[in-house]
């Protein structure tokens, strides 16, 4: 073979493996492009993602801190309310004091009778308990969060000691 024959084959093969190289090199910076692209749409997915958990959570927030606020005007109105009825019941007791043709011991009987709590009530006093005498008290809890209900039923001797404590959870449902 000639000089001329081996310095074009070499200049061939030169050319063929600069060819191979650039090729190579164009398809990886393709496929790191592609890369990219995949990882920005990921990206911008989980931005929206992100938004709309933040959004959730914001609503259950708003949710949460209602709930606290309801709770907390019923209280205000069961106290307005047993105020109210201790004032009422006072005023009762008032009048048969001042009226000498009522028995006033018959007419406190006959008012905390008629006027006794049914049921287990929010300040904590049961059917047929009596306020201060030593007896046991039965306490009623009902919690409300977005997640789930909860109620707990407690009771205590005249010592203060606890000697039942229910206590049952349900989670909400979401419809």
């Amino acid at each position: 073979m000639s000089t001329g024959a081996i310095i074009a084959i070499i200049v061939g093969v030169l050319i063929l493996l600069a060819l191979v190289v650039l090729l190579s090199r164009s398809g990886r910076q393709r496929k790191l492009e592609a890369n990219r692209h995949e990882a920005r749409q990921i990206r911008r997915e989980a931005e929206v993602d992100s938004a709309q958990a933040d959004k959730t959570r914001a609503e259950a927030d708003v949710q949460a801190a209602e709930a606290r606020r309801q709770e907390a005007e019923a209280r205000q109105h069961a106290a307005t309310a047993e105020e109210q009825e201790r004032a009422a019941r006072e005023r009762h007791l008032e009048a048969a004091r001042l009226d000498p043709d009522v028995d006033e011991r018959e007419v406190e009987e006959r008012y905390d009778h008629n006027h006794a709590p049914e049921g287990i009530t929010a300040h904590g006093f049961g059917e047929g308990s009596e306020r201060g005498d030593g007896e046991a008290v039965e306490h009623y809890e009902h919690t409300e969060t977005p997640e789930a209900e909860q109620e707990r039923r407690f009771e205590r001797d005249e010592e203060g000691n606890v000697v039942r404590d229910e206590k049952h959870q349900q989670p909400r449902t979401t419809t």
